[in-house]
């Protein structure tokens, strides 16, 4: 049960500083009439501000009025600030109250006198607020003035596009519900499917992480491939020269050493007597060649000429220049002497020595090696076993990749998601699917309800016509068999139709999700309906708040109406300022 309890007002469109309040909850049809003080005192009914009141509700309610007005413009003019709207109300016993305003804005929502602040509250216009709200009512703001608050701001239903006039319909059968529902799992689907793009990454990831290990591994087994090779290598070239080691006579590979050495010795003296003797003969070449020159010079200088130009010498430079070339001629002679001695010498070298024949075959490289052989052999038997205990290292790095490095990779949660999206994908279909058998039912199912609200409304209004919701959601009207549009119809008949399909839309909200006090009618009866129209109207709204328990109010400029109810709201105009006649009282 939705009631809505008391309102106050505070400088919101013509209501001043002065706070107005009133109080809805209560059982009976309340006649809202005005009184405009202000245009010379004749008591006029329009410009008094009666409109504010069911304005001030939508705003407190929804952040908004009833028709397009801008929120800065909903402050009353002459103040221009301080603008502050509340409402009381309860939902199945639960008591709920909203502070709404302007300059400064404010929005505050309070649940059992407890204030419930959104992280956004303080800039004064909460979206979180505003849906915490809503989902208290469970009624939009179209709703709102289709059921709950009838005036002539709002575009009739008839009147509406037929893909709003579905929107309408779809919320008060409830298939808005299927599309809340679609929506949240549309939701759920799009998580979903974040979560299986996620997964099918992580696989890949895992794959692609598995592939590199394994390419790891690969690298592993080559080098310990060639590990292993190197090894055997090792090993069989270490067996291999101690077999070879083993079968050397040492003894006779030492003296074959030394003989080794002997013969080096010997080759480099022949080699060496060789060369200076070469050296010799050539330096003794040339010595003769001097030796021919010096005596061609002498010559010449015995007959009295120079050996250079030819020319006749004096005695005294003669006899200078022969000494000279005497001395260089026993000079030479000496040396071609001392040339031969030491060729000789060379020579008997060459002939002690005698012929070498081949040199010595030797398995080692010197004769410390020789002379080491035992110590040689027993180091590569310990080579030799230390190679074949080498520890293969690569191949506990392979087993530990295989065991820990690489992942299983498990399909088990993509499959699970998979699954889960098919399941989302098909009660999406069943939701949204104009052909889903589930709307079908909720269609039937209330659809026959409201038509049966719609023709008892009708009847008693006194409207004529038969007026029928058909399956797709569309309207026909007819009358005596005639098709008509709704623009066919009198100001008179509109209204009648418009008063009893409100009537009807809210037996079926109410039957749908919960009972509501409050009824707003706002100039409905005033516009086009004859006498009877209006007592039809009256007898309809009395029986409503009588055996229904409602809080009707009826804004209306008729003042013959006063006899007809037995309360009465009157909403002056004073000085620029609307204030409500009323006995609440305010805190």
């Amino acid at each position: 049960m939705i009631q809505i309890k008391n309102l106050t007002v505070k400088n919101f469109m013509s209501v001043g500083a002065a706070t107005q309040g009133i109080d809805f909850d209560r059982n009976d049809l309340t006649l809202v009439l005005g009184e405009n003080l202000d245009l010379g005192g004749d008591g006029s009914r329009n410009g008094t501000g009666k409109t504010t009141i069911i304005n001030a509700l939508s705003y407190a309610l929804y952040g908004q009025a009833l028709s397009n007005i801008r929120k800065d413009n909903l402050v009353n003019k002459t103040n221009g600030k301080n603008m502050l709207v509340s409402l009381d109300f309860s939902v199945n016993s639960q008591d709920y109250r909203i502070e709404r305003g302007r300059k400064p804005n404010v929005l505050r929502f309070y649940i059992n006198n407890e204030h419930k602040a959104a992280e956004d509250e303080a800039q004064g216009d909460s979206r979180e607020t505003q849906d915490a709200i809503e989902r208290v009512m469970n009624m939009s703001h179209d709703m709102f003035k289709h059921v709950l608050a009838l005036n002539t701001y709002t575009e009739p239903f008839l009147s509406l596009k037929a893909n709003d006039q579905r929107t309408i319909i779809e919320q008060l059968l409830g298939i808005t519900l299927l599309s809340e529902r679609a929506d949240a799992i549309k939701e759920l689907n799009r998580q979903t499917k974040d979560a299986i793009q996620a997964e099918e990454f992580r696989i890949r990831a895992v794959q692609e992480a598995n592939k590199r290990i394994e390419e790891q591994i690969e690298s592993l087994r080559k080098r310990q491939r060639l590990w292993t090779a190197k090894r055997d290598e090792d090993v069989g070239k270490l067996a291999q020269a101690i077999a070879d080691l083993e079968h050397i006579d040492i003894d006779a590979e030492v003296q074959a050493h030394r003989d080794l050495e002997e013969f080096h010795v010997k080759k480099k003296a022949l080699d060496d007597a060789a060369r200076y003797i070469r050296q010799i003969d050539t330096e003794d070449v040339k010595l003769n060649r001097l030796l021919d020159k010096l005596k061609t010079e002498i010559e010449a200088l015995d007959a009295h000429r120079c050996h250079s130009c030819g020319q006749d010498l004096h005695d005294d430079k003669q006899d200078e220049l022969k000494q000279a070339k005497q001395a260089l001629v026993q000079e030479t002679a000496l040396q071609l002497l001392a040339n031969d001695t030491q060729r000789q010498e060379h020579e008997d070298t060459i002939t002690q020595i005698g012929t070498l024949g081949t040199a010595p075959t030797v398995f080692y490289d010197s004769l410390e090696q020789a002379l080491n052989h035992r110590n040689t052999v027993e180091t590569l038997r310990k080579d030799l076993t230390s190679r074949e205990a080498d520890t293969d290292t690569y191949e506990e790095q392979i087993t530990d990749m295989q065991g820990q490095a690489l992942q299983v990779v498990s399909y088990d949660a993509l499959n699970e998601l998979t699954r889960v999206q098919d399941h989302q994908d098909f009660l999406l279909k069943l939701l949204t699917s104009k052909d889903s058998f589930v709307r079908k039912k909720i269609i039937d199912q209330n659809l026959s309800y409201l038509n049966a609200r719609l023709t008892h409304y009708l009847d008693r209004i006194g409207l004529p016509h038969t007026v029928k919701f058909q399956n797709d959601l569309t309207v026909s009207i007819e009358e005596l068999g005639r098709e008509l549009d709704f623009d066919n119809l009198s100001r008179g008949e509109r209204n009648r139709l418009i008063l009893s399909m409100s009537w009807a839309f809210r037996d079926v909200w109410e039957s749908l999700y919960s009972p509501i006090n409050l009824l707003f009618i706002d100039e409905l009866i005033d516009n086009g309906l004859d006498t009877q129209g209006v007592e039809n109207a009256l007898a309809l709204l009395k029986k409503m708040s009588r055996e229904r328990h409602k809080s009707i109010w009826l804004v209306s400029h008729r003042d013959e109406l006063a006899g007809r109810v037995e309360n009465i709201l009157k909403v002056i105009k004073e000085n620029g300022f609307t204030s409500y006649n009323t006995d609440v009282e305010l805190a």
